[in-house]
Parts: structure tokens; C-alpha cells; sequence
């Protein structure tokens, strides 16, 4: 099988080494079929797609719809890269998989407009799927309805035409699309579970996304979810395309 690759950003080595294990975990994968790549650690080197399975990008710090002069060389570095990628990616329909950071990077890319108007904080949320969403390949076994780990300052207010509205939620309406036929994003994390939130939430307590003193509360929320069925998505994506 010809690995997939995992295209991650998080500078913190216990995030981005958490976060790694999650998608081996819930994918189902060997560490010799998930290449990764830490993009906010140095550019990103010339890819042979034809070399993999399909690629995922992972979450993110960065927030891709802030003005350009709040963005950090790192991040404008990442962005125009992840771009030049995707434009290959939309162009040959390569299976892509992008979690909570997707839906800014896919999003932006195909014209949806990505602010502030949907962000949610750390939590679960109850996630509905669509009639679209019932019939594709990458929520079977799914119920119509399941809890997912969510925590994001932006989201898809408004999703261009041709993507399709796969999953919802009552806080924020694009929790999944799909481009074409095998392009993905989704607003929630798939590979967080409450050990995963809890684990983040740690790691994060001091980066401004929280108040610190609220971290304690924020984990005895996480573990009162019972969250098992977002996974499911990772395991699919990998079963459909590994080749």
C-alpha cells in the first residue's frame, strides 16, 4: 500500500506528536503508511502525489481568514504552499482529507467565505448529517446524528456552489463538505477523543485560546462525552483509497 501523508502545523512537540498517534490510531495505520510533514517547521518539499494514497492536513493554530498583517511569515509561508498543493490536488480530484484547518484551506481555495461568524469554543457538539451526507462513502456506519469534539475561531459562513453540504450543526451550519468526489474538510476534529481534548487542552492552556484558570473545567467537560463515532470517518477515508 503507498502511504498517505499527513500534512501537520502545530509547533508544540506534545500537540503535534498527540495529534500523529490520534491518526495512526483512528485510521488504522502503521507508522510506515502515514508520512508526516510539519509544515510550520520548514517549507514544504517538492510532492509526488503519485507517491501516495491521499493526503490529510491536520488542525492548526493558524486562522486563515485574519488580515494578512496579523499573519506571521510562517503562516503566509504555510498558506501560499498548502495553496500551490491544493491547486494539484482540486485539479486531479486526489483524494484529501482536511480536519477543522481543511475547511479554511479547501474553503478558501474554492471560494466559500471563511470568518469568525461560526467559531466555536473547546467542547462537543451535537453533529447532524444531511441527505447528501447519508449516502457518501466517508460517513457509512454512521448514525444520522453523533457527538464530535469541535474548537475553532472560524468556520465556512457561506459554501461556494458546487461543494456539498455533508454534515451540520445548530451553532455552526458547514461542519463537513465535499469538492468533487474526493475532496473532504471537516469543521470537527475526527481524531479527538476525550483523552485527546483533554491532552490539547493542557498543552494549549497558556496560548490565548482559553482563559487558564478555565482549563480544569474545560477537561471534566470534555470526559462527560462519550465521543466514538467521528472516527469512523478517518477509517473509511483510508479503506476507500489505499492503494
Amino acid at each position: 500500500m503507498k502511504p498517505f501523508l499527513l500534512l501537520a502545523s502545530r509547533a508544540e512537540d506534545d500537540a503535534a506528536e498527540d495529534e500523529y498517534r490520534a491518526y495512526l490510531r483512528y485510521a488504522g495505520l502503521a507508522a510506515e503508511q502515514l508520512h508526516r510533514i510539519r509544515m510550520e517547521a520548514a517549507p514544504l518539499p517538492e510532492l509526488e502525489l503519485s507517491e501516495y494514497s491521499g493526503v490529510i492536513v491536520g488542525g492548526s493554530p493558524f486562522t486563515s481568514s485574519d488580515p494578512a498583517g496579523h499573519k506571521t511569515a510562517v503562516q503566509h509561508r504555510v498558506e501560499r504552499q498548502l495553496a500551490a498543493l491544493l491547486d494539484r490536488i482540486v485539479a486531479e480530484d486526489f483524494p484529501f482529507f482536511g480536519a477543522c484547518y481543511g475547511v479554511g484551506t479547501l474553503g478558501l481555495h474554492q471560494g466559500a467565505v471563511i470568518d469568525r461568524t461560526y467559531g466555536e469554543g473547546l467542547g462537543g457538539v451535537t453533529v447532524s448529517v444531511t441527505e447528501e451526507g447519508l449516502v457518501d462513502p466517508l460517513l457509512k456506519g454512521l448514525p444520522q446524528s453523533f457527538t464530535a469534539f469541535v474548537g475553532h475561531k472560524e468556520a465556512c459562513t457561506v459554501l461556494p456552489g458546487h461543494a456539498v453540504l455533508l454534515a451540520s450543526s445548530a451553532d455552526c451550519p458547514v461542519q463537513m463538505f465535499r469538492i468533487r468526489t474526493n475532496l473532504y474538510a471537516t469543521q470537527f476534529h475526527p481524531e479527538l477523543d476525550a483523552d485527546g481534548l483533554t491532552t490539547r487542552i493542557d498543552i494549549y492552556r497558556h496560548a490565548g485560546y482559553f482563559p487558564p484558570d478555565s482549563a480544569e473545567e474545560l477537561m471534566d467537560l470534555a470526559r462527560q462525552h462519550s465521543v466514538t463515532e467521528p472516527m469512523k470517518i478517518l477509517r473509511n477515508f483510508v479503506e476507500r483509497y489505499a492503494r
